[in-house]
């Protein structure tokens, strides 16, 4: 029998929902301007030969950022699962405003040579040091304080406040196309959302220090060092290599319907930058319903069925969507396919999330999950732009994003099968859900 949940307790959930959401909307925020405004950053920053390279630097930079999250994962997660969800949770803000604030206060290469460059990779390494356990925090403090039977639709909040990011950040950037000249933008402009970003922090940081510690964590009788985390997670290594394979799905469809946009409108479809913003606000209106709605939905029939279903459909689907865009771009058509693969995201996600929350072992619920997540998001999520760049400009098929993410969406479907036998009861009140699952 379900237990009853009294309307003040409710209301204190909802409360630590919106302050644990609206820290991982910076997270996400930072991302996002940086991914929107790559070609001015590119000319400014990362001047090359040609306009080929030094976009590819730009995104190469933006990638790299990626490639700290694993060991953010690991140094970060163990002070979280060891320290508690409220502490960690409040670390990675502040760093991750560090690493905004630097770059938006790099001089151009013009004015410092290749100093410029260097700075704004040190700024990407930092924000993605801290990015490394801030899904994994937010998912699991969300996951352990969730109500009985809605872990998925709790859960699908901190993906749903990135969701809010994009769009905010979309939306300023149809808002400052409209007002400042490409020639300002490309000196200037692109720096506005940036610090619009260190601005809101001191608000983020309040909201957060208000957050009360979760009971699943109080109720922890032994809290593991670096050492005994580290070995469990070498225990656990097939558990972790799953979660890599599910959240392949996840990062590679985000940054591709979301961070890629504006690139491949204005780059590959040769629209205008307010049209391919525009159309990234509305796949960020999409993701932003899809996501609980997956994620409820999984709460009554299931992660599983959910995972295998949305990843069959993305491998048969993503293609032949993709090609009728490129046979004739289109701000219609753009927008159409974009939410299709909107879809895709938003219900896998939903129903991932709490899945890879739930299968963690305890002493490594955070650490265990921000790797997993991160691996994914360093190898191939957080590469996604670049790769569909160099893909293109190899083969001269504009399609070939579609692949990219029919291979994502592959690799989460064998984890979605062999992960079939990993049922793990390690959340309060998991032991019925699980056993549908």
């Amino acid at each position: 029998m379900t237990p009853q949940v009294s309307p003040q307790a409710t209301n204190s959930k909802i409360a630590n929902v919106v302050r644990v959401s609206a820290g991982n909307f910076l997270e996400m925020y930072d991302f996002m301007v940086y991914a929107y405004y790559a070609s001015y950053i590119a000319r400014e920053i990362f001047p090359a030969s040609n306009a080929y390279a030094s976009l590819m630097m730009t995104l190469g930079t933006f990638g790299a950022g990626y490639l700290m999250r694993p060991l953010g994962a690991v140094v970060l997660g163990a002070y979280v699962d060891r320290v508690g969800r409220r502490a960690g949770l409040i670390l990675t803000l502040f760093l991750m405003a560090i690493g905004t604030l630097v770059i938006a206060c790099t001089p151009a290469y013009r004015t410092i040579g290749i100093v410029a460059p260097i700075v704004v990779l040190l700024g990407r390494l930092l924000q993605g040091f801290s990015a490394g356990v801030e899904v994994g925090g937010a998912s699991i403090y969300l996951s352990e304080m969730a109500t009985p039977g809605h872990r998925g639709f709790y859960c699908a909040w901190q993906s749903a406040s990135q969701q809010i990011a994009v769009v905010f950040a979309a939306l300023l950037g149809v808002a400052l196309s409209a007002v400042v000249p490409p020639s300002g933008m490309a000196q200037w402009g692109w720096r506005v959302p940036f610090f619009i970003g260190c601005m809101i922090v001191p608000l983020l940081f309040w909201l957060r220090r208000s957050l009360a510690e979760t009971e699943a964590f109080l109720a922890q009788k032994h809290r593991p060092g670096i050492s005994e985390i580290l070995s469990s997670l070498a225990t656990n290594w097939k558990i972790v290599g799953i979660g890599v394979l599910l959240s392949t799905m996840t990062t590679v469809s985000f940054y591709l319907i979301t961070a890629y946009t504006p690139t491949f409108g204005i780059e590959v479809l040769h629209l205008s930058s307010r049209q391919s913003l525009m159309v990234t606000f509305c796949v960020g209106m999409s993701n932003f319903f899809w996501l609980p709605m997956g994620g409820a939905i999984s709460d009554k029939v299931g992660r599983r069925p959910i995972l295998i279903i949305i990843t069959v459909a993305a491998i048969v689907t993503a293609y032949p969507a993709m090609l009728w865009l490129v046979s004739e771009p289109s701000t219609a058509r753009l927008l159409i396919v974009e939410l299709w693969l909107s879809i895709f995201f938003g219900v896998y996600n939903g129903a991932m999330i709490p899945h890879l929350a739930e299968i963690m072992p305890p002493e490594i619920r955070t650490s265990g999950f921000s790797l997993a997540f991160s691996l994914a998001t360093a190898i191939f999520g957080g590469f996604t732009p670049a790769v569909c760049t160099y893909l293109i400009h190899e083969t001269g098929n504009r399609a070939m994003p579609a692949l990219w993410l029919s291979f994502a969406a592959l690799c989460g479907l064998v984890a979605a099968v062999a992960g079939s036998s990993k049922k793990r009861a390690v959340l309060p009140e998991l032991e019925t859900s699980a056993s549908s699952h």
